[in-house]
C-alpha cells in the first residue's frame, strides 16, 4: 500500500521542479501553471472523503485498483499534452483527474492497512505509513530534476512502471474486501466539491481580478456558503459522505486543525523554493530538487523522532514541538532568502522541515486512533481533505502574495531607472508572468527605453522577487505559529484505551 500510495506523493511535488521547461514549452501564463499545479491537489481535497466513502462502501482493495488505473491513465495523457492553444486546458483538466484517482487510492489503501494490524500495533503501523508516505515527497524533486533534463513529460510518465508494481503487489496481498452497509452521498460529494473549488478559485485569482474584484469575493464568501451548506446537509443525513460527530472529540478537531496550518506551508514550499532557486539564485532543475533536500533531511530524521513521541507521550508533545519548530524554521529562513546564497539557507531549511516532520506523522496517527469508532476510510477521507484543502489554499494565497509584492518591486525598480509609471507597471506585469511561471526567462528583448531598463534591472529583478519570496516564507511561519496555538488545546494522552474500547463495536458494525 505505500509502494502504491508514493505515485500520490511523488506528484504532489514532482512538476514543480519541471514548472520553468513545461512553461517555456508550452507557453503557460504563472497563473496557468499554478493550475496546473493545484489542479491536482484541490481534486486530491475535493474528492478524498468520497474516495474514503466508495472505499467503505465497495471495499478498499477494489477502490485502490481503480485509483490506480484512473490515476496512472491521466499520468500518461497529461505527458500527452499537445502544444498549442489547449494545453493549458488539457494539462489542468488531467491533473484534475490525477487528483481524483489519487483521492480514491490514499484513503483506500490507509483502510487496508489499518485493517490488517491489532489495535496494540497500530499505532506504530501508521506513524510508520504517514511517516514514509510523507518522506516519499523528497522524491519528487529529485526525480524532476533528473527527469526534466531528459524530457518533462517524463515526470507524467514515470507513474506507469510504479503503477504496475504496485497493481502486481496488490494482486499478491491477498487483500479481503470487506464492505460496510450504507449508500452513497452523491450530493454531499458535489456541495463539498464545489465549496472547495469556488473558494480556492477566488483566491486563486485574486491577484489578476484584484482583493476588491466583486468576482474574487463571490467565489471566496460563496466557497464558504456552499461548505457551510455542506456541513448542515451532513447532519441530517443517515448515510452522510462525512460523519462530522468525529468532530465532538477535541483531540481529533485539534490533530485536524494542526494538520491545516501545516499543511499550509508543507506542500506549497516545493513550488515556491523550486521557482525562488531557479529565478533568485539562477540554479538549474537539479540544483533546485538538491536544494530542497535540506528541507527533507531534517523531516526525514524528525519524522522517526514524532512517531517516538507519540507512541510514548502521545501527541500533544510532537505537536507543540514540531509546530514551535517549524514556526522558528520558517522565520530564520525568510530572513536569509535576501542573501542569495544556497548554501547559507541550509540550516534554517533543515529546521523548517524538522518541524513540519515532527508534525505529520503524529497528527495524522492520533487522529485516525481518536476516532476509531468511526470507519476507517470515512475517518482518513475528513484528515486527508482538510490536509489537501489547506495545501490547495496556501499555494492560492501565497500565490497571490508573491506575484502582488513581485509586481510591487519590479515597479520600483524600473521607475528608479527612469521607466514611466504607466510603462513600468506594464512591464512588471509582464516580468511577474514571466519568472513566477519560468525560472530560466530570458532577458526581454525589443528596443525602447523600457526594454533596456528592463535587462539592464535584471539582476535587480532577482532580488525583488526574492524579497517577494520573503512574504511568502514569512506566512509559513505564521501558519505554524497558528497552528502551535491550536496544539495547546490538544487534551493530550494517548488514545490506545479508546481504541481497544472502540474496537469490538467497530468490527461488531
Amino acid at each position: 500500500m505505500m509502494f502504491a500510495v508514493a505515485m500520490t506523493f511523488i506528484d504532489q511535488t514532482i512538476v514543480s521542479i519541471a514548472a520553468p521547461d513545461i512553461v517555456r514549452e508550452l507557453g503557460l501564463s504563472s497563473s496557468g501553471m499554478q493550475w496546473v499545479v493545484n489542479a491536482y491537489l484541490l481534486a486530491l481535497a475535493a474528492f478524498f472523503a468520497l474516495g474514503g466513502r466508495l472505499a467503505d462502501l465497495y471495499g478498499p482493495r477494489r477502490v485502490v485498483v481503480i485509483g490506480t488505473l484512473v490515476f496512472v491513465v491521466s499520468s500518461v495523457l497529461c505527458g500527452c499534452v499537445p502544444a498549442g492553444g489547449a494545453a493549458q486546458t488539457w494539462l489542468i483538466v488531467f491533473r484534475a483527474v490525477q487528483g481524483l484517482g489519487a483521492a480514491l487510492l490514499f484513503p483506500a489503501a490507509l483502510a487496508v492497512v489499518v485493517a490488517v494490524f491489532p489495535v496494540e500495533r497500530r499505532g506504530r503501523a501508521l506513524a510508520l505509513f504517514f511517516g514514509v508516505t510523507g518522506a516519499l515527497t523528497a522524491l519528487g524533486p529529485l526525480l524532476g530534476g533528473w527527469l526534466t533534463s531528459w524530457t518533462w513529460r517524463a515526470v507524467f510518465w514515470v507513474n506507469v512502471p510504479v503503477a504496475i508494481v504496485a497493481l502486481v503487489l496488490t494482486a499478491l496481498a491477498h487483500i479481503p474486501d470487506r464492505r460496510r452497509p450504507g449508500t452513497l452521498d452523491v450530493r454531499g460529494a458535489v456541495l463539498v466539491a464545489a465549496g472547495m473549488g469556488l473558494s480556492v478559485l477566488g483566491f486563486q485569482q485574486a491577484w489578476s481580478w484584484g482583493w476588491d474584484s466583486w468576482a474574487t469575493w463571490v467565489c471566496v464568501v460563496g466557497g464558504l456558503v456552499v461548505l457551510h451548506g455542506f456541513v448542515r446537509y451532513e447532519r441530517q443525513q443517515a448515510h452522510p459522505l462525512i460523519d462530522l460527530r468525529v468532530f465532538r472529540d477535541r483531540a481529533f478537531t485539534v490533530d485536524a486543525a494542526v494538520l491545516f496550518f501545516a499543511m499550509l506551508a508543507f506542500v506549497p514550499l516545493f513550488f515556491f523554493a523550486s521557482v525562488y532557486a531557479q529565478v533568485s539564485l539562477s540554479a538549474s532543475p537539479n540544483q533546485a530538487a538538491l536544494f530542497l533536500l535540506y528541507f527533507f533531511a531534517g523531516f526525514a530524521i524528525a519524522s522517526q523522532w514524532g512517531g517516538r513521541i507519540l507512541d510514548k507521550q502521545g501527541a500533544r508533545p510532537a505537536l507543540k514541538l514540531g509546530t514551535a519548530v517549524g514556526a522558528a524554521g520558517f522565520a530564520l529562513w525568510a530572513g536569509e532568502l535576501t542573501d542569495l546564497s544556497m548554501h547559507d539557507q541550509w540550516p534554517y531549511a533543515a529546521l523548517a522541515g524538522a518541524g513540519i516532520g515532527l508534525v505529520l506523522a503524529p497528527a495524522s496517527t492520533d487522529a485516525v486512533n481518536r476516532a476509531i469508532g468511526a470507519s476507517y476510510g470515512e475517518v482518513t477521507g475528513i484528515t486527508q481533505t482538510v490536509r489537501n484543502y489547506a495545501a490547495s489554499v496556501g499555494l492560492a494565497v501565497y500565490g497571490t502574495i508573491l506575484t502582488h509584492v513581485t509586481t510591487r518591486n519590479v515597479v520600483s525598480t524600473l521607475e528608479s531607472r527612469g521607466v514611466p509609471a504607466g510603462d513600468a507597471d506594464t512591464v512588471a506585469r509582464d516580468v511577474t508572468e514571466s519568472v513566477t511561471g519560468n525560472g530560466d526567462s530570458r532577458p526581454p528583448t525589443g528596443t525602447g527605453t523600457a526594454a533596456e531598463a528592463t535587462r539592464d534591472a535584471m539582476a535587480a529583478v532577482r532580488m525583488d522577487f526574492a524579497e517577494a519570496n520573503q512574504w511568502v516564507f514569512y506566512g509559513m511561519a505564521v501558519a505554524l505559529g497558528l497552528g502551535f496555538l491550536c496544539a495547546l488545546r490538544h487534551p493530550g494522552g494517548r488514545a490506545d484505551a479508546a481504541s481497544r474500547a472502540a474496537e469490538p463495536a467497530v468490527r461488531a458494525h
